[in-house]
């Protein structure tokens, strides 16, 4: 028998005005079913200068927060070098390779879309956004619009953008959270 996995959905990063702001929802499924409205898919890593999110099966993000805790602590905090090693390891390895989930990881520097095919994303020199999970692209595109046309603060853009995918994906809700660096 086969029971589907745990979902977590929209992680939304945004820089701008000399902050960036990550926001995800609360939303986690288990198959067509909300089972968890309040999850927490943020983590701050390195010592907090590092914050991370991820989409995708609840337990293989949080495997994969440990594994790159553990790239930054061998890479002395080196956010790219980390992202390399560990999209390496998850592409190589057996059991790592089977984990379904993406990440997105940014610091003062960089903005990096992870994933288990040994992808690291990072977004044009002139976008200051980025996001993954089943709301990330209505989130993503109302950030863009946001950046281009208004003042509004980092915080401001991410949370107004998670509302409208919230308003628009079924799979994400409005009970956001935020890491600030």
């Amino acid at each position: 028998m086969h029971l589907p996995k745990t979902h977590a959905t929209t992680v939304l990063v945004v820089r701008s005005g000399g902050k960036l702001v990550m926001g995800s929802d609360g939303q986690v499924t288990l198959g067509q079913t909300v089972v968890k409205s309040t999850a927490r898919k943020l983590r701050r890593l390195a010592d907090g200068k590092i914050v991370a999110g991820f989409a995708g099966s609840a337990a293989d993000g949080l495997t994969l927060f440990e594994k790159l805790e553990a790239k930054l602590k061998d890479s002395s905090g080196n956010l790219m070098r980390a992202a390399v090693e560990l999209a390496k390891d998850w592409r190589t390895d057996r059991i790592l390779r089977r984990l379904e989930a993406l990440l997105l990881v940014a610091d003062r520097e960089h903005i990096l879309m992870l994933s288990g095919t040994g992808d690291i994303i990072e977004p044009d020199a002139d976008a200051a956004a980025a996001a993954v999970g089943s709301g990330g692209n209505f989130a993503l595109a109302a950030a863009r619009a946001l950046l281009a046309e208004t003042q509004l603060s980092a915080r401001d853009i991410v949370e107004r953008s998670l509302r409208i995918a919230a308003d628009i994906c079924v799979y994400t809700n409005t009970n956001f959270s935020f890491e600030e660096l």
